[in-house]
């Protein structure tokens, strides 16, 4: 329960004023699922989900059909062999 005395002028992190980036985050996505889960069921309940990467963002279904696992056992897994398509730096804003 809050208490009323407190002041709710300001958020308690700020937030960034940068541009915008287009998808979500990776872990983001991974969070969403449960392990261990087959590639078809990722695809079933992520359907269209676009995720960030160093070049862009890219679909989802576009990065697992790359890949030859039809099954992952972990959530460490699935990033791993995600970000080993992707690749691993920085992610460009929707302005880049």
């Amino acid at each position: 329960m809050a208490d009323d005395n407190e002041e709710d002028s300001e958020p308690a992190v700020e937030l960034g004023e940068g541009e915008p980036v287009e998808g979500a985050p990776l872990v983001r996505v991974a969070s969403r699922l449960h392990w261990p889960v087959q590639k078809s069921e990722i695809l079933r309940k992520e359907e269209g989900a676009t995720v960030r990467t160093p070049d862009g963002p890219r679909e989802l279904s576009e990065l697992l059909d790359a890949v030859d696992e039809t099954y992952f056992q972990s959530r460490q897994e699935f990033l791993e062999v995600i970000r080993a398509e992707t690749g691993t730096g920085p992610v460009p804003t929707a302005s880049e």
